[in-house]
């Protein structure tokens, strides 16, 4: 597993700024997302940055060469310290009464946004691995 930290280090420029793209536009989507449906949301907007940039590409390089069901499993654990931080300092916040509270229970949120949001590893592999196929065909 610590081979894996090679990837964050080893690649490529031209990946990284794909990674960039697709993380950053997905952080802006789920933030907004969250606000429409009155799920989530950050506290501040510049937290898009860091939760899904800063913290998730890494991540994400780390477990990009496992197969999907270990990036889910190994992401679970990597977005339960994501999401039970968030949540315990209040840079996270979720509307009160909102649908997940409604449907899994109030004490039930952080771990409902942790079994989600762990299938953004091997979907963001997947998207960006496809990204740079179309992008760097050689």
């Amino acid at each position: 597993m610590l081979e894996n930290l090679t990837n964050i280090w080893e690649t490529d420029l031209k990946i990284w700024s794909v990674y960039v793209v697709v993380y950053l536009l997905w952080g802006i989507s789920m933030n907004y997302i969250g606000i429409k449906t009155k799920i989530a949301r950050f506290r501040y907007s510049w937290q898009i940055i860091t939760c899904y940039v800063v913290y998730m590409i890494p991540v994400s390089l780390f477990l990009k060469d496992l197969v999907w069901y270990e990036q889910y499993l190994y992401g679970l654990f990597f977005m339960g310290i994501l999401e039970l931080g968030g949540y315990t300092i209040k840079s996270s916040l979720a509307y009160e009464n909102n649908i997940l509270d409604t449907i899994f229970g109030e004490r039930n949120f952080t771990l409902a946004m942790t079994l989600f949001f762990a299938s953004y590893f091997p979907i963001g592999n997947g998207a960006v691995g496809w990204l740079c196929g179309i992008l760097f065909q050689s």
